[in-house]
């Protein structure tokens, strides 16, 4: 076994993962970031990337250049293949363990297909860099063959993921059209099984989504559930189908198969059940957060999973282990809201903002998400002024998204240094 007794083990470099180990690393503690990538992703662009709208380079930023002046943390890219909880350790695929005075978990999520025939072998999930990528590239394999009916798409899950899904691909499909790429652009069609378009949102909202959607000429498909899904088609619960060679799941997600083998028995959607201080009980110096973890949120509901809410619970665990190391007592994490968001298209966004949720719409609630969205990027990236001008120029432009078959999309001008470039591996 290899590992200081004073070392904390961080399992996941995502927005948790990152936030933690940083937090960690500017007092100067020892600090081990495992993670099957040698990058960090930046999940809530995920759709741009497969939409062609920003290549994945530029959502993927290499661990390697997060921690470079951070000389207390040391990364390791590997897969885990067991969580040791009871004695704070990582058994690695390799046949490594790690070991140290504190672990936590901060994993992430995998999708959730429900048990719907079909839906692991033939959806496209979006919840990873090389998802996204696998998507874009099959995308471009359809825009050549470019035959009636070939990028007609099925998005399934009306959240967040689902509803920026559908309206980049809706943006893509009518700019082929007007591009004289396609004679006749592809039926966008987004299913739920609710009521309404982003469950957790005003009813006004929800309604100002539907119409965006609609008028980008997309399709909404409310109160119905997803029975199969086959290669060419999807089977409704209704006993309807539709035709698709491209279904994007936005379904739901789980939490990851290696936090929910750690020790204690899973709680909803796979999760790790945590105390209000984000510690898991029975299991001294062992933390969860993040996407692997329920977060209790007062009375008896959880905090979404939402990225500010990984960043800062991931923050605040390493506040609590520094706090231990002090020999003061563990505090409550306390959540800071900064509302709800969901980008519909290049000019029309939806945000619900402040204690309140106050809600904007259009360009305010574009203002709205980019600040959001820049304070997330700003724990892992350099230069958010390149975002800021990017983004700016993207939504200004009159024209709408484009796929780009033979070309590299646009990119963010980070600015690194070339070495600095993530290995994205896709299936």
């Amino acid at each position: 076994m290899t590992g200081p007794a004073d070392r904390v083990l961080v399992l996941g470099g995502g927005m948790a993962g990152v936030a933690c180990a940083r937090r960690l690393a500017e007092e100067d503690v020892a600090v081990t970031l495992v993670d099957r990538n040698d990058y960090h992703q930046f999940q809530p662009l995920l759709y741009q990337v497969a939409s062609s709208q920003l290549p994945a380079e530029d959502i993927a930023r290499p661990h390697r250049a997060i921690f470079q002046d951070d000389a207390t943390v040391d990364v390791v890219t590997a897969e885990v293949a067991e969580v040791w909880l009871a004695d704070r350790g990582l058994v690695l695929a390799d046949g490594r363990t790690l070991t140290g005075s504190h672990v936590v978990v901060a994993a992430g999520a995998r999708p959730n297909f429900f048990g719907i025939p079909g839906a692991a072998e033939h959806a496209f999930p979006l919840y990873s860099v090389a998802d996204a990528e696998r998507l874009r590239l099959h995308l471009q394999a359809l825009l050549r063959d470019a035959a009636p009916g070939t990028l007609d798409v099925v998005v399934v899950g009306g959240g967040p993921t689902g509803v920026e899904t559908t309206g980049a691909l809706a943006e893509l499909t009518d700019a082929l059209r007007a591009s004289v790429r396609l004679d006749q652009p592809g039926r966008i069609t987004i299913v739920d099984r609710g009521d309404a378009l982003l469950g957790e949102f005003s009813t006004h909202a929800q309604e100002y989504v539907v119409r965006k959607l609609r008028e980008a000429g997309a399709e909404v498909r409310l109160r119905t559930g997803v029975a199969a899904v086959h290669p060419d088609r999807v089977e409704l619960d209704d006993g309807g189908s539709i035709a698709a060679r491209t279904v994007v799941w936005g379904g739901g997600e789980l939490g990851s198969s290696v936090a929910a083998s750690a020790g204690p028995e899973p709680g909803r959607g796979a999760r790790l059940d945590v105390r209000p201080d984000l510690t898991l009980d029975g299991y001294p110096g062992a933390y969860a957060v993040g996407d692997a973890a329920n977060i209790p949120s007062g009375a008896s509901g959880t905090w979404p999973q939402l990225g500010s809410v990984a960043q800062q619970s991931g923050k605040w665990a390493a506040e609590n282990i520094l706090r231990e190391r002090r020999g003061e007592p563990a505090r409550p994490f306390r959540y800071k809201d900064k509302g709800i968001m969901a980008m519909i298209g290049r000019n029309a966004a939806v945000a619900e903002v402040g204690k309140r949720h106050h809600q904007v719409e259009g360009p305010v609630a574009f203002a709205a998400w980019l600040g959001v969205h820049m304070m997330l990027m700003s724990g892992v990236h350099s230069k958010t002024d390149a975002f800021v001008t990017w983004a700016w120029d993207y939504f200004d432009r009159d024209r709408t998204a484009t796929i780009e078959a033979t070309s590299t999309p646009q990119r963010i001008a980070w600015g690194d240094d070339q070495a600095d470039r993530p290995h994205i591996t896709v299936d």
